[in-house]
């Protein structure tokens, strides 16, 4: 009984002391105002919607106050999910990203860059703000920030089939690649980015979403 009791109050005082921990840093947080950019609705013509929700839920966890935006045009093209084809039928990105907002969003013209103190793309954007970028869309750093460093995975490793060659192009516009588990994330400082690979890994859902929150961890605390 007296060891079962040692142990209770052991398992106790570490339970308390991450609570507080969390608390600690969530707290420091509190406030940050972070815009959103979303592209649409659906992996193969619009915003991931796993990647998007995932970014949602930590900034809600982080205390962030969040806007979402989307582009008021016509979709390039419009997948059909189930068969994996185009389809003929016309979608607009702000109406598509509203069904990942539910409805909360406004056309990216109206986004404001002094109202913000960060951007996260489940899908660049610059302004001296911190940015987080997530799966295949740390390219579009690569192509805005000359020299930066951003990561979409591990190179030469059958888990992340696309990375090799995504790694190849950043380096090729004279950006640095970084080699990163899809649990982790990469901060450039200098260019206040912060990438993660997600889906750019075949990995369980769990560790996508794990990656995730260490990407908006990272934007949360140079906001």
């Amino acid at each position: 009984m007296l060891s079962f009791l040692q142990r209770t109050s052991h398992n106790l005082l570490v339970s308390r002391t991450l609570q507080a921990v969390t608390h600690s840093y969530y707290s420091t947080q509190m406030g940050k105002r972070v815009a959103v950019v979303l592209a649409g609705c659906g992996v193969y013509d619009g915003s991931e919607i796993h990647e998007a929700s995932a970014v949602l839920v930590h900034l809600s966890r982080g205390g962030a106050s969040v806007n979402m935006f989307a582009p008021n045009v016509e979709q390039m093209h419009v997948i059909n999910h189930l068969a994996g084809k185009p389809s003929e039928e016309k979608r607009n990105v702000l109406v598509e990203s509203a069904r990942l907002a539910r409805g909360n969003i406004q056309d990216l013209s109206n986004l404001s860059v002094k109202d913000h103190d960060a951007v996260i793309f489940p899908g660049g954007f610059g302004a001296d703000k911190p940015i987080g970028l997530c799966c295949i869309s740390p390219v579009l750093a690569a192509k805005v920030f000359p020299g930066c460093e951003v990561t979409v995975g591990i190179e030469n490793n059958d888990k992340y089939p696309d990375t090799t060659g995504t790694a190849a192009a950043i380096n090729q516009l004279g950006c640095k690649h970084m080699s990163k588990s899809v649990g982790e994330s990469h901060v450039d400082e200098k260019n206040k980015l912060v990438t993660t690979c997600a889906f750019m890994c075949n990995a369980p859902i769990h560790e996508i979403y794990d990656g995730i929150g260490t990407m908006v961890e990272g934007v949360l605390k140079m906001a």
